[in-house]
């Protein structure tokens, strides 16, 4: 990571920074998802930038000198927590920031130290209300707006979770049975009742290497237990998902079918939104398993 380097270059932003209380907010956010739901939030009145890029891996970040620009410029920094991001605090030195610190992933319940938090919807509910509190405090004028926006966002979740339960009991329980190129989907699986049988790259990095026995037992992990297919990721290289269902005799979904889980899409993509991605990746799921898709209620249709 090139921090060090960078802060240098920019040595004038270094000194704490006090962020502008008028015009509008400047926040920014480390995830694409967080960066999603701080637009919802933030609504017109906001210019929100994202440290990681669409189809860019959570679990590496090299700042460029416009990130931390942005970050000495803004109200609010808004991180995911729960380890994700261990470059932050240097980033937050380098840059001179210094506006309100917010932690989407505070209240949530955590799994084994996981901190893929917001794969679920319903954990995105509890990010998004931290999201509008934060706010709240950076910039206390537009207090009213981050509410009404943030309620309108929330209803949305809300309509996205109940689709996604229904689209998930079109399928019976034995046959929703999960293979992902790295266990990134913890929080998810556990709250619409998915057997996740394992991963392709062992452990919660999507940087880790599989050895050959790893390969050979995900490959006897899947004859057996009948699941239908392997699921790849936009992260992720699709190559060795691909060899392993290949071995395993089962489809592999990938490219435009792959899920969207350590970051969103890019523009025009299915899942250039948080809400637009969970929907892509219960309708590949889904119709995977051979379930059936239910049509999106009015307030989620594009």
């Amino acid at each position: 990571m090139m921090v060090a380097g960078l802060a240098l270059a920019l040595a004038g932003c270094a000194t704490a920074n006090t962020p502008a209380q008028t015009g509008p907010v400047r926040v920014v956010a480390t995830t694409t998802q967080i960066a999603d739901f701080s637009r919802a939030v933030a609504g017109e009145d906001g210019i929100v930038t994202a440290l990681i890029r669409p189809n860019q891996s959570a679990h590496a970040f090299d700042p460029s000198a416009r990130d931390l620009v942005a970050l000495g410029e803004a109200n609010a920094l808004i991180s995911n927590g729960l380890g994700l991001e261990p470059w932050l605090s240097s980033v937050e030195d380098a840059s001179g920031f210094g506006g309100t610190l917010i932690v989407a992933s505070a209240d949530v319940t955590v799994m084994a130290d996981d901190p893929h938090v917001w794969t679920s919807p319903r954990n995105a509910l509890i990010m998004v209300a931290n999201i509008i509190a934060g706010l709240q405090l950076a910039r206390p004028d537009m207090s009213a707006t981050f509410a009404k926006n943030g309620s309108a966002y929330e209803a949305r979740l809300t309509l996205l979770d109940d689709w996604t339960t229904e689209a998930f009991a079109s399928v019976p329980a034995d046959q929703r049975i999960l293979v992902t190129n790295h266990d990134s989907l913890a929080y998810f699986v556990r709250d619409y009742d998915i057997r996740f049988l394992g991963s392709i790259l062992p452990g919660l990095d999507d940087n880790a290497e599989p050895s050959a026995a790893d390969v050979d037992a995900i490959v006897q992990k899947i004859r057996a237990s009948g699941a239908a297919a392997v699921f790849s990721e936009n992260t992720v290289s699709a190559k060795l998902a691909a060899t392993i269902a290949r071995e395993a005799g089962v489809a592999v979904y990938s490219g435009d079918q792959a899920l969207y889980a350590d970051s969103l899409g890019g523009p025009g993509t299915a899942g250039a939104t948080y809400i637009g991605a969970t929907i892509h990746n219960v309708t590949v799921m889904v119709t995977a398993w051979g379930g059936s898709v239910p049509p999106l209620p009015e307030g989620l249709a594009p």
